[in-house]
């Protein structure tokens, strides 16, 4: 009866141990806070480990140096690294409680048992052309 308590207690304190891992890497994942300014030097952008906009700097210069759509296309792509800092970091935290061989990053996004044809976007393929429709006297509704 001794020894079954015994490998009750030891039982229970792996889970207390995996239970404070766990908080541990909760704890580590809600801090990641990354950040990429852009080439121009003329907007940081800041974002949390899931890539969530936080913060967003654009220097006054930058409104005279850019047209919208141009300034638009900096934020984007300082956000894109942003995130991919932020994914890094993440696989960074992760990684040392996965098993052995575990690819953190691929985990992380979600494609750690998928084969590369499994994770590639079918082709659109647009077989019917709605040009020349007139969709008031073809009696669809």
């Amino acid at each position: 009866m001794a020894d079954h308590r015994a490998q009750v207690e030891d039982l229970l304190a792996d889970y207390r141990r995996s239970r404070d891992q766990l908080a541990g890497v909760h704890r580590a994942l809600a801090g990641i806070s990354e950040s990429a300014t852009s080439p121009c030097g003329l907007v940081t952008v800041t974002v949390s480990a899931q890539g969530a906009l936080t913060g967003l700097e654009i220097a006054d210069t930058a409104y005279r140096t850019y047209r919208p759509h141009e300034l638009s296309t900096v934020i984007v792509r300082a956000a894109a690294d942003a995130a991919l800092k932020a994914s890094r970091a993440m696989s960074d935290v992760v990684a040392p409680v996965l098993p052995a061989g575990t690819d953190p990053e691929a985990l992380i996004k979600g494609t750690a048992d998928l084969t590369p044809a499994e994770t590639t976007p079918d082709p659109v393929i647009d077989d019917e052309s709605f040009e020349d429709v007139h969709w008031l006297e073809s009696g669809r509704s």
